[in-house]
């Protein structure tokens, strides 16, 4: 099942961290969109983050060698998820950092994406060939 999320992950982090770097405009705009929103903009990012959160949570918990690094973002993905949830206003005020002249943030995180998808596929691939 661990295998399972780490590939799911490698999946997700890798499509979203390509996104993140090609696209960042448009990322700022879909979070100056939820701002815009208010409250109900806030609980929108966090109902977007919990599912992950909990998968990874639920079913990948290690905490040693290279998929520590998941389980770790996981946690930090359900504390991100509280927030957002929870602290509505505190979440507001995070994201009125995002600006069109800041887009590169985006492009930066987009390249910590790709990056913790690589790690994690070197992970699940040299898992596997240990395995064989």
């Amino acid at each position: 099942m661990e295998r399972s999320v780490e590939v799911f992950a490698v999946i997700l982090f890798g499509v979203f961290g390509l996104s993140h770097i090609v696209q960042p405009r448009a990322w700022v705009e879909f979070f100056m969109l939820l701002r815009a929103k208010g409250e109900p903009g806030a609980f929108v990012d966090g109902i977007l983050n919990l599912p992950m959160a909990a998968i990874i949570i639920g079913f990948h918990n290690i905490w040693s060698g290279i998929p520590l690094v998941l389980t770790l973002v996981g946690w930090a993905l359900v504390i991100k998820s509280l927030i957002r949830l929870c602290a509505p206003k505190v979440a507001l005020r995070i994201m009125s950092r995002v600006s069109v002249e800041r887009a590169w943030e985006f492009q930066a995180a987009g390249a910590g994406f790709v990056a913790l998808a690589s790690l994690l596929g070197y992970s699940v691939y040299a898992g596997q060939a240990l395995t064989r």
